[in-house]
């Protein structure tokens, strides 16, 4: 029997409009091995996935090549093809679970044994068996995507960025368990990624699309120290949590100085995102008082005086745009309503604002987040954001979907915000929740989420 996995040859990705997304890709995927697809946001590592696995979407279309498995040509009709053999974690991890189904629904859709599937990557079965996606910590949905693909031991699994929500101890696991099952010889492994590193530790060979260079090392920062006349942020006594669970703050106390980076560290399900939400207006708390720039702040963002003050780049940021309009539409909405900009000035910033976070204007304001990679969808967010010149950024792991260069980018851009440098008159306190050590690096304070507290730790404390 003919045991090669996955063999893609000479394959080639249009767009309707004729623009080529994928230009003559070949990659070999053996069983026993474990391939490393690596490029940077945007390069069209997802888009040649997908056309392997001959799930492209809509507006874009297979122009040439072959894709054979096991030596044979991969199915013309290829969904029955998939259930049988394929295993996939997406990329927006969390949306490829049903919203409406219980964690052992979706673990077992396949088949397979649930709890033992969810035991493997480090869930608690009986905790989180009952539990919605929505209510997941973003590291606790792609470990259940994980299990979901591993529970009926395919024979190919193929992981789309699997590691961007997870803490370094999940990381370490999810690892791990990659590295066993395709160690047994019968499952072949395509690792989608632009972390090098983990290419590196993961992969038994790599194929790169596009070209990474170099991320150089960041160099020790002139970081002026924070206002201490008023707080940006000041939150007291706050305890908040989802029903029926336990509490994941418990009495926490928070404040941000103006142009001060705080980041927040913590395991996966800790409520880290949980925390950002509550912050933005979009989680109540169970008890807590907040205030901003010395004016109470009240927790429903509709009863906000001004919603701009407070912006959120969420860590899912396909779930944050709204699939049916333009990536321009996310960000002329708020220039128009926190900004009160006309259209044509609203579409001058919205250019230097994409050309701030490492885009070109022409290739994603006409584009809905579908059509958009990770990475880019990450940044459109952060774009968006930054629209209304908020005075607190909340940044849920805002480089987890992007290569080096690009996050190195985005934390300048974020130290230039928040040291006055960017012409926007305004210096905002950041708070980022992060696994990330060049995110950690950057910050002047880390503050650790445990047992429903936050603590000052030091930056290189585990």
């Amino acid at each position: 029997m003919n045991r090669s996995g996955l063999r893609v040859r000479s394959l080639s990705v249009r767009s309707t409009t004729g623009r080529t997304i994928v230009h003559n890709f070949g990659l070999s995927v053996p069983r026993g091995a474990i391939v490393a697809l690596l490029g940077p946001s945007g390069a069209g590592k997802t888009t040649a996935l997908l056309a392997a696995l001959g799930t492209l979407p809509a507006g874009l279309r297979l122009e040439s090549g072959s894709i054979e498995w096991d030596g044979q040509p991969r199915p013309a009709r290829s969904a029955a093809w998939r259930r049988s053999h394929v295993g996939y974690v997406a990329q927006d991890a969390r949306g490829s679970l049903h919203p409406a189904w219980p964690v052992a629904r979706i673990v077992g859709e396949l088949g397979g044994d649930v709890s033992a599937a969810l035991h493997v990557v480090g869930l608690d079965p009986q905790r989180v068996r009952q539990l919605r996606p929505h209510q997941l910590s973003g590291g606790q949905a792609q470990r259940v995507a994980l299990a979901r693909a591993i529970a009926a031991d395919p024979d190919l699994l193929v992981l789309d960025e699997p590691t961007s929500a997870l803490d370094p101890g999940t990381l370490e696991l999810v690892a791990d368990l990659v590295r066993e099952r395709a160690r047994s010889g019968r499952m072949a492994t395509l690792l989608v990624t632009h972390d090098e590193a983990l290419a590196g530790r993961l992969a038994d060979a790599v194929v790169r699309v596009g070209e990474i260079p170099v991320a150089p090392e960041p160099g020790p920062q002139n970081r002026p120290r924070p206002d201490s006349a008023v707080a940006a942020l000041t939150v007291t006594n706050l305890r908040l949590g989802h029903p029926i669970s336990p509490p994941l703050l418990n009495d926490a106390q928070l404040e941000l100085q103006p142009g001060e980076f705080v980041a927040v560290r913590g395991v996966s399900g800790s409520g880290k995102s949980t925390l950002l939400r509550a912050l933005a207006g979009l989680h109540l708390p169970w008890a807590g008082t907040a205030w901003t720039a010395g004016e109470v702040l009240p927790w429903p963002v509709r009863e906000r005086a001004d919603p701009g003050r407070i912006a959120l780049v969420a860590q899912d940021p396909a779930a944050s745009l709204n699939p049916a309009r333009r990536a321009g539409d996310a960000l002329l909405r708020p220039l128009g309503t926190l900004r009160g900009l006309d259209r044509h000035a609203a579409r001058a910033e919205a250019r230097e604002l994409l050309a701030a976070v490492g885009l070109r204007a022409e290739e994603v304001l006409e584009r809905r987040p579908g059509q958009l990679s990770g990475g880019q969808r990450q940044r459109v967010s952060l774009a968006r954001a930054l629209a209304g010149r908020p005075q607190i950024l909340l940044a849920d792991e805002v480089t987890a979907s992007l290569d080096a260069v690009t996050a190195e980018r985005i934390l300048d851009l974020l130290g230039d915000l928040r040291e006055g440098r960017h012409g926007t008159g305004t210096r905002p306190a950041i708070l980022a929740v992060t696994h990330s050590p060049a995110v950690l690096d950057r910050a002047d304070r880390v503050l650790h989420l445990a047992d429903g507290t936050l603590i000052r730790t030091e930056k290189g404390a585990v």
